[in-house]
């Protein structure tokens, strides 16, 4: 008698699912697309409603606690996913720059269509980069609210061909060999293939040496110039995008040195792309570290005070993401991140980005001393008042509060602040969550404060 066929499993059964709707969604599906789609869901329905034991009873359980504090927390509008409207769970950007949920974006595009849903763009590059910074932010969020996010799905195994394995073997061979034009092609071919080509990525996994033999390779004469430069370093960039490849190339010896050199040495578009790659690589606290120990946080901040605007947000998400290591908060430090934040901050250039390095500077006494030296109680409370970003006066707040909990004497400037504009009283009624037990600190602490005053004369 023959065995029953293994039952298929939830994520997989999900991805049967996303694939029967996105025919369905595209017009023009058969009859037989609509029961796919009916069966597939009927499979899911039972796969999850029919599972029995304590596994279920957790999951639950887990899941119900997100729904209560969904219901009991607002989720600020830059976490949800402007297809789904649900909080994002894998952000990625797409070529238009708009953020977008990894599996909406994916269903979107399966559906044929090409166009970015917010602007309308045609997109000609359908590439996905994770959004590391948001991502880091709503994990922040979600801790401080007690919001469970459900576990991501396990995306489906990249399969290399051998074609693409034979490509990836014979442009190395071009980049490596002793002709400089020839060289040049292949290095502009091998940008093309990572930019356009998912699984092409993925080759670098058998063969992690292909990025020390292609730097090598820039000490050919011929190959001494910007546009050779920003071709090696956006190929390394590309690479990153893909998770596998992300230890493979921290490991790489020359690879974060050169991305570092670049970000000194290089023209503008090296310069940026350099700090997109070290953004993306630092999604691994071992390459935090390394990224940190070599001395990018200099030239990172260099860029972001006097780079381009593409280049100023590539180096705050670096800068950002390195600085959820501690270590790294003091490099930053030391090489005047706190200086360049406010004068962005008060030239109203990268306000959100400014505010949120500094927020995440502020659980440091000393790195508060530094924000109070450079007017940054005067910077917190324009920021509060005139932002129309929640996020931002949430940050605001959340630095005017250390600035209030290890300064005291700067309690008497703030409460002259809110005499006049109320902005503290305000955001303790509408703001976010964590911005509402902010301010309401502040002014509370304003409150006791004055009540010392008086109960001494």
């Amino acid at each position: 008698m023959a065995k029953p066929a293994p039952a298929e499993d939830a994520a997989a059964l999900r991805r049967r699912l996303r694939r029967s709707l996105a025919a369905v969604a595209a017009g023009g599906a058969g009859a037989d697309a609509f029961d796919e789609a009916a069966a597939a869901l009927a499979a899911l329905r039972d796969a999850e409603l029919g599972r029995k034991g304590g596994g279920q009873g957790r999951q639950e359980e887990q899941a119900g606690a997100g729904v209560r504090a969904a219901e009991t927390v607002p989720v600020p509008a830059q976490f949800r996913c402007p297809i789904s409207s649900s909080i994002m769970r894998d952000p990625v950007v797409v070529a238009s720059g708009q953020t977008y949920d990894r599996r909406s974006i994916e269903e979107w595009f399966h559906a044929g269509k090409n166009i970015c849903p917010q602007t309308q763009q045609v997109l000609l590059d359908t590439t996905l980069i994770p959004n590391h910074l948001v991502g880091s932010m709503i994990s922040q969020w979600c801790a401080e609210n007690g919001f469970t996010l459900p576990p991501l799905e396990k995306q489906e195994e990249i399969h290399i061909t051998n074609s693409e394995q034979k490509t990836f073997d014979e442009i190395f061979n071009k980049i490596t060999s002793s002709k400089s034009f020839e060289m040049k092609q292949a290095i502009k071919d091998l940008r093309l293939l990572t930019k356009r080509n998912s699984e092409f990525r993925a080759v670098l996994g058998e063969r992690p040496d292909s990025i020390s033999r292609m730097i090598f390779a820039r000490s050919t004469p011929g190959l001494q110039n910007d546009q050779v430069l920003e071709d090696m370093v956006t190929i390394i960039l590309n690479f990153s995008i893909h998770d596998g490849n992300k230890k493979i190339i921290g490991d790489d010896p020359e690879a974060i040195p050169f991305l570092i050199w670049a970000l000194k040495s290089g023209d503008m578009g090296s310069r940026s792309n350099s700090a997109a790659a070290i953004f993306t690589l630092s999604a691994l606290d071992s390459n935090k570290e390394k990224i940190g120990a070599l001395g990018a946080m200099g030239p990172l901040i260099d860029l972001f005070d006097r780079g381009n605007i593409i280049a100023k947000k590539d180096a705050a998400s670096a800068i950002f993401s390195l600085c959820l290591l501690h270590e790294n908060k003091s490099r930053a430090t030391r090489n005047r991140i706190v200086d360049v934040a406010i004068r962005a901050i008060d030239d109203q250039s990268l306000v959100d980005e400014s505010l949120a390095i500094l927020a995440l500077l502020s659980s440091n006494h000393e790195m508060v001393e530094m924000i109070t030296e450079f007017n940054g109680t005067a910077c917190m409370l324009r920021a509060i008042k005139d932002s129309q970003s929640s996020r931002s006066k949430e940050n605001a707040v959340v630095v005017l509060f250390s600035i209030c909990m290890y300064n005291r004497t700067k309690l008497k400037e703030v409460d002259a602040d809110e005499n006049i504009n109320g902005s503290l009283a305000l955001l303790a009624q509408n703001g976010t969550p964590r911005a509402r037990r902010k301010a309401a600190g502040i002014l509370e602490k304003m409150k006791r404060s004055m009540h010392s005053r008086h109960s001494s004369c």
